[in-house]
């Protein structure tokens, strides 16, 4: 026990331990949090479906049904009707033939990779992957290459290096959406190397459902090679509103699964009423409600990004809804956040492992439901913060 809080001491004097806090309420643009009124910007609710009425009758109606948990793994007693039909309606989502409920991206990503590759086959990985694919990649028996963030020339020359001693599979994975930088995944080079060297392309767009493309499809869509993903894992807890991940692919790929996914296996299933609120998500994401949500979230994005560009921040390159902003070491960063959090705006600072030393920064999350003005607002009091850090 001395050693352990020997560790933590050491970990605050270096402004890097980490603590909880609570939030009240339903995660808006506006929480309670420790009992005060703030401005959130650091919640992956990026459409504002996580208090919609729609999405609370629908898990209201399923506890009627089903009661609340579902009392067994999906391979005991735990499948339930209302998991097949969010199954059914992901699978329709991203034009596959089937698709296969986790109960988390962290088990999703763990699992697919355990569950599909062995000894023989070869998993190619970007440098900057979300760390469940990094603990998936080593959980899987199969031997992982990572090549260089978003280098697709880079990751050829490490393909054509494996080819003399080529024996099984080979699957190239990438976020779709790194959630650290917000940035894209160069996903049609992918699939021209896809195409070239006969692999499987896995893409993780946990922070691309329902946001990106024209449908909302994700970074796929958007990237216009959506049919050219073999397995589209994503999650239900971000842009959808609610919890747990998937995985939409081949039947034979989900039958794998099924048979060989370990936290599949031995995790009891999602609470029905989380399906049915998920497909409810769905169903607004493909209605003009969704579009206007996405289309919203998009104008409050650019406006914020621009702001803060304009102002001399670092925005490490984000392309999308999440958008860091570089301050370099933890104690200008969490000294940043905590007198942000005394304006009453709430967005986090990030820290190594989680980022490189020396990369640190305050990360914002845009929501579709954020004020023109409270996103003026945080972007100033953000600029002003960093004038210091900069000098």
């Amino acid at each position: 026990m001395k050693a352990w809080q020997a560790h933590l001491d050491d970990l605050a004097q270096r402004n890097m331990l980490r603590s909880l806090r609570d939030i009240d309420g339903i995660q808006g643009p506006w929480v309670e949090l420790n009992g005060r009124h703030v401005l959130l910007l650091c919640s992956n609710n990026y459409l504002g479906l996580a208090g919609h009425p729609r999405l609370i009758e629908a898990a209201c109606q399923a506890l009627t049904d089903y009661g609340v948990g579902s009392g067994a793994s999906r391979l005991v007693s735990g499948s339930m009707r209302a998991h097949h039909a969010l199954e059914d309606a992901l699978a329709a989502f991203k034009g596959t033939e089937g698709a296969l409920l986790f109960n988390s991206g962290y088990a999703a990503n763990t699992g697919i990779p355990q569950g599909l590759f062995g000894p023989d086959d070869l998993i190619f990985s970007d440098a900057l992957n979300h760390a469940s694919i990094i603990d998936g990649c080593r959980l899987a028996q199969a031997r992982t290459v990572v090549y260089p963030h978003n280098d697709s020339v880079a990751l050829e020359q490490l393909m054509i290096a494996e080819l003399p001693r080529r024996k099984g599979r080979w699957v190239i994975i990438t976020d779709g959406v790194f959630s650290m930088d917000g940035d894209l995944a160069r996903l049609p080079e992918l699939v021209a190397l896809k195409r070239r060297y006969d692999t499987l392309l896995m893409v993780d767009d946990a922070h691309g459902t329902g946001v990106l493309g024209a449908t909302g499809r994700g970074s796929a869509e958007a990237l216009g090679c959506l049919a050219d993903v073999d397995l589209h894992m994503g999650t239900l807890g971000k842009a959808l509103g609610c919890a747990g991940a998937y995985l939409a692919a081949e039947r034979t790929v989900i039958d794998m699964l099924i048979n060989h996914s370990r936290p599949f296996i031995f995790s009891t299933s999602l609470p029905p009423a989380v399906a049915a609120a998920a497909c409810a998500a769905l169903a607004i994401i493909d209605s003009d409600e969704g579009r206007r949500r996405r289309n919203q979230l998009s104008a409050n994005r650019d406006y914020f990004a621009a702001r803060l560009h304009a102002g001399g921040a670092d925005l490490l390159g984000s392309e999308t809804q999440i958008v860091p902003i570089l301050t370099g070491e933890p104690a200008p960063t969490m000294a940043a956040a905590g007198a942000l959090l005394d304006q009453d705006i709430f967005l986090s600072g990030i820290r190594p492992p989680t980022v490189p030393a020396g990369q640190c920064r305050l990360r914002a999350t845009l929501m579709a439901d954020h004020q023109r003005v409270d996103l003026e607002r945080a972007a100033d009091a953000i600029l002003k913060l960093l004038a210091p850090v900069k000098r």
